[in-house]
Parts: structure tokens; C-alpha cells; sequence
């Protein structure tokens, strides 16, 4: 599960005919592989480790609201950019906190619907992380991913709303494979073909096989986030299929 990438073209749109040196680097350096597109930062940190530095330097025009608006699309919310802005006018200066609170309010000011989203943030150690596009069309609802570790073993916390489920699906594995779930926040279910759906709680353990039907997501009435720790195997490989229906879900209470 990939972190989406940026592609960008504003330097080109802009400066390209102008500056087409300058245009380059902008478009395929700085938001290329090198810079945004390097995955040792996720892009919700990225955003928040520009944001700063902008503010840091008392850069708080229509360049701070360009990468406030990033910010927000990456998954930083209005508690988040709030506690941030705070500790910076410490470091940076009252005025140039101001200047960014200012632009930072219009950007979240229709940002109720997070409310519920930061509050569940709070239950737990590890970050709902950026909107799960990649897989976005394997689920239903909404998703978040946050990539804990790519080194021994792959894992990441994987945050569900109220109702979103993921598709069954099966991990494939000609010996070993499979997947484990660690319940972290919120209450969510898992569900094995022919079984019946189990409840997931925080610091509930679900071990699932190579090569079993399955689906798993969120209660209809809670978030629910797990940690989702890919186990290694021989010719894996992972096969989506059909979503769990609405009158087999509304079934789990």
C-alpha cells in the first residue's frame, strides 16, 4: 500500500516558456522522487515539516496557503495545524503565527466533519495517517493508511470511518503468507467465509491464514483502526473481490 504521489506542473504551466531550467526543478526535483516523492517521509509529515519552516522564515503568503491547503489534503487536521502553530510562535515569532493562524482558519473553516476524525486520533499512539486512495476502490466508506515500518516485517495502521468496510479478499501464499490484525482503537469486525463475524477491540489479536476468504472494517456505529502486519511468504500475492453487502453487514450489531 503506497503513499499516493505528487505530480506537479505548476513550474511548467507557469515558467515553463520563462524559465524552463527553473521549471524543471520545480516540477521534478522538488516535487519529483527527490524531494515529495521520497517515501522516508510520509506526505502529511512532509507538509507539516514545510509548513514550519515557510512559517520559520516568515514566508506567510499565497505560498503558506498553497502548502496549508496541501496540508489539510494530506491528512494534517484543524487539531493538528492548531498545536503546530502554537509551538511555532514560540520558535518563529508572534507575528508570523498570527499571519498563519489567519490563512490556517480559512482553510479549515468548514472542517466540522473532522471533528469526530481528531477525536478518535486521540485514542491511540499511532497516526490515522493520509486517505487510502490507492485502494479506495476495494472499500467501502472511507480509509486512512499510516506506514509504521517497511523493515523485518511490513506493517501499518490502517483507520476505518463508521461502516467502512474493505472487500473480501484473500491472501494468496504458496507456503507461509497470510496477514495478522492488532485491534488499536475504536471497535471494528473480521469475518472468514462460512464463519461467523468476530469483534475487534483494542489489543484483540486475529490471525489470518494464507489463502482464507475474509474481510474486515469498522462497526457501523465507531472508527476503528488495526495494525495490519503483512507476514512473509512464498509467491504471495493478494486477490480483491467482491464488497460485503449491505444486508450482510447491517446483520453484526
Amino acid at each position: 500500500m503506497a503513499q499516493n504521489k505528487i505530480h506537479q506542473t505548476a513550474g511548467r504551466d507557469l515558467l515553463g516558456e520563462f524559465a524552463p531550467g527553473f521549471a524543471q526543478l520545480n516540477d521534478d526535483v522538488l516535487f519529483g522522487n527527490m524531494i515529495w516523492n521520497d517515501t522516508t517521509f510520509s506526505l502529511h509529515d512532509r507538509s507539516l515539516i514545510t509548513i514550519s519552516v515557510l512559517v520559520g522564515k516568515g514566508i506567510t503568503d499565497a505560498s503558506l496557503k498553497s502548502h496549508l491547503e496541501l496540508g489539510k489534503k494530506h491528512g494534517i487536521t484543524r487539531l493538528e495545524i492548531s498545536a503546530l502553530l502554537t509551538q511555532l510562535a514560540l520558535y518563529a515569532g508572534w507575528p508570523n503565527a498570527w499571519a498563519a493562524f489567519r490563512m490556517a482558519k480559512e482553510v479549515w473553516n468548514d472542517d466540522n466533519a473532522f471533528t469526530d476524525k481528531e477525536r478518535f486520533q486521540q485514542e491511540m499512539i499511532f497516526p490515522i495517517g493520509e486517505p487510502n486512495t490507492t485502494y479506495a476502490e476495494y472499500f467501502t466508506g472511507n480509509s486512512y493508511i499510516a506506514h509504521i515500518s517497511n523493515s523485518q516485517i511490513t506493517f501499518s495502521n490502517v483507520s476505518f470511518e463508521p461502516g467502512c468496510r474493505n472487500n473480501w479478499h484473500i491472501h494468496h501464499a504458496a507456503t507461509k503468507g497470510g496477514q495478522m490484525l492488532v485491534g488499536v482503537a475504536g471497535r471494528g469486525w473480521y469475518q472468514e467465509e462460512g464463519k461467523p463475524a468476530r469483534q475487534i477491540l483494542p489489543g484483540t489479536v486475529i490471525h489470518i491464514p494464507a489463502n482464507v476468504k475474509h474481510w474486515h472494517g469498522a462497526a457501523a456505529d465507531s472508527w476503528f483502526a488495526h495494525l495490519a502486519f503483512e507476514i512473509p511468504g512464498e509467491n504471495t500475492s493478494n486477490e480483491w473481490l467482491s464488497p460485503v453487502s449491505n444486508e450482510e453487514y447491517n446483520k453484526l450489531k
